[in-house]
């Protein structure tokens, strides 16, 4: 099984609940962090880096510029205005590219060569748990770097290899809904969309709800901070929640202790024996759902 923990903004919990569900998940499991541009699960998982590789983008380069007839037919294929053709004068602006490989399709004359840019690092090892074997693995996009889709696609490709011999896997996804946040959920049996009862809360849940849903894969809602945007705000998220028909699979309260724990980078299942219960009970519901979600695909 594979679950995405996903938001529609940053700063909800995204990653404290993929990490207390990677730490409380039983048996073999696969910890990912997907969000490539700012990875930071590894703070609250502490794995040991066993190994790390990286990941580049094929991009055309002018390799034989005096064969180029001016046909624009390079320039008009590209969506992206990656390549330009001035005259008979092609240029290619690498940063813009996305790998279609239109390019080297269309131009007849042979121009353009096989060139790389590096787009991160993927870094594989192993996280300690109480109970159980969890693997981890992580994207670091390079500084600098526009487009983070490709590297997070080359860490699920990693992903479904190690999976390939049994497990489950916990993505901790981007936060939005963007291109990169769209990749990361779209290999998921099922999504974990993690929210605080605040109106930027609720409107990014909707909208993030609103994204997934096209992948048609079962979803559930945690309420992080529960009681901390007032009675007005739990009530707004409950009644959403109602309306559209999500469960909501946990509400964890909003406690300075926990707060504190975070900031010393202590997971939230060792913040307090109180949220440690609910965390448990949180990670057999979302087992349920992804093991819906799978059964549906099958």
């Amino acid at each position: 099984m594979i679950v995405a923990v996903a938001s529609g903004k940053g700063g909800t919990g995204k990653t404290t609940v993929a990490a207390a569900l990677a730490r409380l998940w039983p048996g073999r499991r696969l910890a990912v962090d997907l969000d490539v541009e700012a990875p930071n699960l590894h703070l609250f998982l502490a794995p040991e880096i066993l190994g790390r590789g990286e990941e580049n983008l094929v991009v055309p380069v002018v390799e034989h510029p005096e064969r180029c007839t001016g046909c624009g037919a390079c320039s008009d294929i590209c969506a992206f205005k990656a390549v330009l053709a001035f005259g008979d004068f092609p240029v290619v602006f690498p940063e813009m590219c996305h790998a279609c490989g239109g390019c080297f399709v269309v131009c007849r004359e042979t121009v353009f060569g096989r060139g790389q840019r590096h787009l991160g690092e993927v870094r594989w090892g192993r996280a300690p748990v109480a109970a159980g074997d969890c693997a981890f693995l992580m994207g670091e996009s390079r500084v600098g770097e526009a487009m983070s889709p490709p590297l997070i696609r080359a860490v699920i490709r990693r992903m479904r290899d190690s999976l390939a011999d049994g497990g489950d896997a916990v993505i901790d996804a981007p936060p939005g809904t963007t291109c990169a946040a769209m990749a990361a959920v779209r290999p998921a049996d099922a999504a974990v969309l993690v929210t605080e009862p605040t109106p930027f809360g609720l409107h990014d849940l909707d909208l993030a709800w609103r994204s997934f849903s096209e992948f048609g894969l079962p979803m559930g809602v945690v309420v992080n901070r529960a009681g901390g945007g007032g009675a007005d705000g739990d009530a707004a998220v409950e009644d959403w929640c109602a309306a559209n028909g999500v469960p909501i699979l946990a509400r964890l309260p909003f406690e300075t202790a926990v707060a504190r724990a975070y900031a010393r980078g202590v997971p939230a299942d060792a913040a307090s024996p109180a949220l440690r219960a609910a965390l448990v009970d949180l990670t057999a519901r979302v087992r349920a759902l992804a093991a819906e979600g799978k059964h549906a695909r099958v």
